[in-house]
C-alpha cells in the first residue's frame, strides 16, 4: 500500500463562500447544481509550461515608455508556500490593479477618474528558487462599485498564481492595513472566517521600505492546507 497522503484540506470558513448574498455577483455566476469530478488529462496537468523566455518579467509598473506614472510607489514582496512551509519556486506570478485614482486601463471601466497615460496596471514575476517574489508599483485608489449603495471597494490588488498549467491557477486579492472600507466590503466578508480573511492584508514592512523612494508591504501566501490564503476572491 502506498504511504502517500493527500495534503490537508482548508479550515472551515477559510474560503470564499460560491453564494454570498451580500456580495450582489456570485447571484449570477455561482453553480446551482451539484459539481461534477473529472479526472485532468496530462494536458491540464502538465501544461502549458510558463517560463520567463516565454513570458518576460514585469517586476516595475511604476515605469513606462521611461516616464513615471502617477501616484504613491510602493514595493511589494513576500513569499509562496505551501502548507509545510516549502517554498514554491519558479512559479508565474501576475498582478492587476487600479491606478492612483481608483481606475482600471480597460474599456470596461468607466469610472470618472483619470487614466494614468503611465500606467497599465499589470504586472508579472517568477518566484526565485526560495519562493520569493517583488513588485514596484503604484499603490491602487479605491473606487466605487454598483454593488449597493454607495459601495466602494477598499484599496486593492489583484493576483494570479499559475502552477504547472491552467488547471492550476489560483487567484486572490491583497488589501492594506488599515483600510476603513475593509469592515463593509462585501469581497473581503465573503471570507467567513476572521482570521483566514485577515490573511488577505499585507502588513507594513520597514525592511522592504527604501529610503526617500517606496513603502514597502510584505504578503506572504499559502497555496493549500490549514492555513492557506483565501482564494478566489
Amino acid at each position: 500500500m502506498s504511504d502517500v497522503t493527500g495534503f490537508r484540506p482548508p479550515a472551515p470558513g477559510s474560503q470564499p463562500e460560491n453564494d454570498t448574498p451580500t456580495y450582489g455577483s456570485t447571484r449570477l455566476r455561482h453553480p446551482t447544481r451539484p459539481l461534477i469530478a473529472f479526472p485532468h488529462t496530462i494536458t491540464e496537468a502538465t501544461g502549458p509550461a510558463f517560463s520567463p523566455r516565454h513570458f518576460p518579467a514585469l517586476a516595475d509598473l511604476t515605469l513606462m515608455d521611461g516616464k513615471a506614472a502617477q501616484g504613491e510607489r510602493i514595493i511589494v514582496r513576500g513569499r509562496i508556500t505551501d502548507e509545510d512551509d516549502r517554498p514554491v519556486p519558479h512559479t508565474m506570478v501576475e498582478i492587476w490593479q487600479a491606478n492612483a485614482a481608483g481606475r482600471y486601463n480597460h474599456p470596461g471601466d468607466q469610472h470618472d477618474a483619470p487614466l494614468d497615460p503611465h500606467f497599465k496596471g499589470d504586472g508579472r514575476v517568477f518566484t526565485d528558487a526560495d519562493g520569493w517574489y517583488q513588485f514596484t508599483t503604484i499603490k491602487p485608489g479605491a473606487y466605487p462599485w454598483r454593488n449597493h449603495k454607495n459601495a466602494w471597494r477598499p484599496n486593492h490588488i489583484h493576483f494570479s498564481y499559475f502552477g504547472p498549467g491552467f488547471a492550476t491557477r489560483l487567484i486572490t486579492q491583497m488589501y492594506f492595513p488599515g483600510d476603513p472600507l475593509l469592515a463593509i466590503d462585501p469581497i473581503f466578508h465573503s471570507v467567513p472566517d476572521e482570521a483566514a480573511r485577515n490573511r488577505l492584508i499585507s502588513s507594513f514592512d520597514l525592511d522592504i521600505t527604501q529610503p526617500e523612494w517606496a513603502l514597502g508591504y510584505r504578503f506572504d501566501v499559502v497555496l493549500r492546507g490549514r492555513a492557506a490564503t483565501p482564494m478566489g476572491v
